[in-house]
């Protein structure tokens, strides 16, 4: 089956660390840019962060550069979001998309439909 599943969200602190994974199965990531989102009740839709195909720029939103960290796994067929110094206002569904040899982060993060692939999502919930 050809699909992404997110993993890794849970309840933190504030400053607290989650590190999030986007994992494809049925397909081999190597060849799609990835894009992480997020989806606050009440809020607009977010992009957080951008992986580039090929030549592997990164994208983040301002109100995550500097604590978020988007990587390729080597040996997995995954993506990771690592995501340090959590407030509140990082709370919400995460869920990550995936576009062929997409190269251009900006142009992918504006989509809302149409992703060749996208994960269910995962809950993170940054409360004290």
């Amino acid at each position: 089956q050809l699909q992404l599943v997110e993993s890794g969200g849970g309840l933190v602190e504030p400053g607290g660390s989650l590190r999030l994974s986007c994992t494809a199965s049925g397909f081999t990531l190597d060849n799609y840019g990835i894009m992480w989102f997020r989806q606050a009740p009440g809020k607009e839709r977010e992009g957080v962060s951008c992986l580039a195909y090929g030549n592997f720029s990164t994208y983040y939103a301002d109100s995550v550069k500097g604590r978020f960290t988007i990587s390729r796994g080597n040996a997995k067929n995954a993506v990771y979001l690592q995501m340090n110094s959590l407030t509140p206002e990082d709370t919400g569904v995460y869920y990550c998309a995936a576009d062929l040899k997409a190269i251009r982060c900006i142009a992918h993060m504006r989509k809302r439909t149409g992703f060749n692939y996208r994960g269910q999502g995962t809950q993170v919930t940054v409360s004290s």
